[in-house]
């Protein structure tokens, strides 16, 4: 689809910031009851999907349409452990998304209390893998955002 095809469109509006709930399945955890490390990781790409789709975008779509985005950089700092059935609540934050990359910083809790907080970069490519700048839609630069916390 060209440009010109979408003038027309309503371009979609993604939030800032997300909300979610994730009930632990027992698959998840590990020997010692506890949340593997690396689902965290999963949770955070479940937050970022979610967000996408709570500004009426369907991620799948988007790929098909030629445009991915394939995580670039990950970091995550473990508090307390999470365990089979525990509701966590996950705030998916955009920090920023401006030229090809989309910042996120993430915060997991029960309750009231903090299990991880976490970070990720991921960048825009094409189907053929070649990093392309990020659709105007998705473009923010939460620095110049009122109440972006900065």
């Amino acid at each position: 689809m060209s440009k010109e095809d979408n003038s027309d469109l309503i371009q979609p509006v993604i939030p800032r910031e997300h909300e979610i709930e994730i009930r632990v399945r027992y698959q998840e955890t590990d020997a010692q009851g506890r949340v593997h490390h690396a689902n965290y990781i999963n949770y955070f790409e479940i937050g970022r999907i979610e967000m996408l789709r709570a500004g009426g975008v369907d991620y799948r779509k988007l790929e098909e349409d030629g445009l991915m985005l394939v995580v670039a950089d990950v970091k995550c700092k473990y508090h307390i452990g999470a365990k089979y059935d525990d509701l966590l609540r996950l705030k998916t934050r955009v920090v920023r998304a401006k030229g090809v990359r989309v910042y996120h910083k993430y915060e997991l809790s029960i309750g009231d209390e903090l299990v991880c907080e976490g970070e990720t970069t991921v960048a825009a490519i094409n189907s053929q893998g070649e990093v392309v700048r990020l659709p105007d839609w998705l473009q923010l630069d939460a620095k110049k955002q009122p109440n972006s916390g900065r």
